[in-house]
C-alpha cells in the first residue's frame, strides 16, 4: 500500500505550479476561487469535500489529476485514473453530450451549473450536478487542458 509521501512523489498532489494553474485559471475565467483562502495542494487532494479532475491537451486527453473525492466517485486509484482517457468517464451514449460541453468550454472559457451522467469503474452510473468546467491556461496563455469541479452527485438506478 502506498503512503501519502509515495503518492505525492509520483503526482501533482503537491505540485504548486499545477495547483497555481488550476486555481488561477478558475479565478481568471470564472471570477472567483473554488477554494477556501488557506487551502493548499494537499488539502485539495486529500480533504476537499468536492471532486476536482483535470485532463491535459491532445486528441484523446488523459486525466492528469483527480483528487481523492473524484477517485472515490469514479472508483479509480491515482495510478489507474491518470492513465485513463477522460472520455471514458462517460458511457458511450453520453460521450457526444460530453464532447459538446468540452467544445463549449474551449470557446467560452468555462461552463457553470453543469449536470451530466458519468460512469464509475464498476459500471455504476451517477449524475453529477453543480459542476464547473474550465480551461486550464497558464500565465503565459498556454492551454494546459481542462478541469472540472463538482460538489454534488447521486447514484442512478440500474437500467
Amino acid at each position: 500500500m502506498k503512503s501519502h509521501a509515495d503518492e505525492a512523489q509520483q503526482s501533482p498532489i503537491l505540485d504548486y505550479d499545477f495547483f497555481e494553474v488550476l486555481v488561477e485559471s478558475h479565478v481568471r475565467l470564472v471570477g472567483r476561487s473554488f477554494l477556501p483562502p488557506d487551502a493548499t495542494p494537499d488539502w485539495l487532494y486529500y480533504n476537499a469535500p468536492f471532486a476536482v479532475l483535470a485532463h491535459g491537451t491532445g486528441n484523446d486527453p488523459v486525466f492528469a489529476y483527480a483528487n481523492k473525492t473524484a477517485q472515490h466517485c469514479f472508483e479509480y486509484t491515482w495510478d489507474d485514473i491518470t492513465v485513463l482517457p477522460s472520455r471514458l468517464s462517460a458511457e458511450a451514449p453520453e460521450r457526444a453530450e460530453r464532447e459538446r460541453l468540452l467544445e463549449a468550454v474551449s470557446r467560452q472559457g468555462y461552463i457553470e451549473n453543469y449536470r451530466g451522467i458519468r460512469v464509475a469503474r464498476s459500471g455504476r452510473r451517477f449524475e453529477i450536478s453543480d459542476g464547473v468546467v474550465w480551461q486550464l491556461i497558464d500565465q503565459t496563455g498556454t492551454p494546459r487542458g481542462q478541469a472540472a469541479r463538482f460538489s454534488s452527485w447521486q447514484d442512478l438506478p440500474l437500467p
